[in-house]
């Protein structure tokens, strides 16, 4: 399995300048071969295959006057370049297809210097390395500095240099894990768990507990109002706007960096105690277009399913997603009676049919639980649901109860 380690890089001015010309020539070369793409589709020529684009592109530019500054960084950056556009234009075909799961891909865009992530990748032919002192010494840019804060398992296959729209560079390392490795750091254990993420609590556990949402976003909402003020304010094309805007996106990296860190933290306590997981698969992109959107990509549901998938995969746990449409929150967890539909105001209700008194929450991540099958019986034996039907007047965020709604 392979995995992504990243570090902060601080680089001095001149590697700085380094960095800055070699982002601008990967630019140029990929812009290079998107339009030797759209010129040969509209000549109705077939598409240039990767060597001539090499040829022409990367190895006749260098001997021209107008292309001549391509020498000045190394060769391997500009070839993962016109790789990089071959799998853009390989997806995009693949999309059209209807061979790529997710949403449908557009043709390769022209790269802007005023894109707000910057990147330029180096592979072994670049041999690239990690100095005695600690540093990452990258050809014609030298040894930059790094933040270490964990050691790399095994020797990285490929680095890549980023710029994200706060100013900041990282080093990516691209690692091949080793499988008894990470078991051993994760031994297996017999636990179970049934998790309901919400709003109000990010996550709810069968077993009652509940993890309170952090809400990065709005705690940092003032200080990003302000930040976004000022930058309005400024001229366009001014000195001081671009300072402003670096500020602006500071203030949002700072937001993200906290949920992400968040979230690595506890999906990694969960894989950690429970051998099995079972979580909903929500319908963030709906919920995302309702009156609570900005709760709930401050949440990051999507992020960290994410995560619990590759850390489940990555340490031998097993993760089940449930169906959107089975009806956690209003079914009741004792006797399996379904109620009928609960607004989001109710967060308790009675069972009719048992008389027991539920927490919401409580009771959906049990139901999760249940309908992943990690319930066990009175017997121990595992409880396997039988398929659960979706209903049309379900509680949620998609469509409507059939009774009419309040004004």
């Amino acid at each position: 399995m392979q995995l992504r380690y990243s570090f902060r890089l601080y680089p001095n001015h001149a590697q700085r300048g380094a960095l800055t010309r070699a982002f601008g020539c990967v630019r140029v070369v990929f812009n290079d071969a998107v339009r030797a793409r759209e010129d040969a589709r509209a000549a109705g020529a077939p598409f240039p295959k990767a060597s001539e684009l090499s040829k022409r592109l990367i190895t006749e530019a260098k001997q021209t006057e107008a292309r001549s500054w391509l020498g000045e960084v190394s060769a391997v950056v500009l070839q993962q370049s016109l790789r990089d556009a071959e799998t853009a234009y390989r997806n995009f075909f693949a999309s059209l297809k209807g061979e790529r799961k997710g949403p449908k891909l557009g043709a390769p865009r022209l790269k802007s210097r005023k894109d707000a992530r910057q990147s330029i990748r180096f592979t072994a032919n670049a041999r690239w390395s990690i100095t005695g002192s600690g540093r990452l010494n990258l050809p014609k840019i030298g040894a930059v500095k790094v933040k270490w804060s964990r050691t790399l398992p095994t020797t990285p296959t490929s680095v890549t240099v980023i710029q994200d729209a706060a100013g900041r560079y990282f080093a990516s390392f691209v690692i091949d894990t080793n499988p008894d490795t990470d078991a051993a750091r994760m031994p297996d254990t017999g636990h179970t768990v049934g998790i309901d993420l919400g709003l109000t609590h990010f996550a709810i556990l069968d077993d009652g507990t509940k993890i309170d949402s952090p809400r990065f976003l709005r705690r940092a909402e003032k200080k990003l109002k302000k930040a976004q003020r000022e930058l309005s304010r400024k001229q366009k094309g001014s000195k001081n706007r671009q300072k402003a805007r670096l500020k602006v996106a500071r203030a949002h990296a700072q937001v993200a960096d906290a949920r992400r860190e968040f979230h690595h933290q506890l999906s990694t306590k969960l894989i950690r105690e429970n051998q099995a997981i079972g979580v909903e698969d929500l319908a963030v992109n709906g919920l995302a277009r309702t009156g609570l959107a900005k709760s709930v990509h401050d949440a990051g549901w999507s992020q960290f399913v994410a995560m619990l998938v590759y850390k489940a995969e990555r340490y031998g746990r097993t993760l089940i997603k449930i169906g959107r449409f089975v009806p956690t929150s209003r079914t009741c967890s004792y006797c399996d009676h379904v109620d009928g539909p609960k607004p989001l105001h109710i967060r308790e209700w009675t069972c009719p049919a048992c008389g027991a008194l539920l927490d919401r929450d409580i009771n959906s991540a049990r139901n999760v639980k249940k309908a992943a099958g990690l319930a066990v019986s009175a017997c121990g034996a595992p409880v396997r649901p039988e398929p659960v039907l979706a209903q049309r007047d379900e509680a949620g965020s998609h469509g409507f109860p059939p009774e009419a709604r309040a004004a």
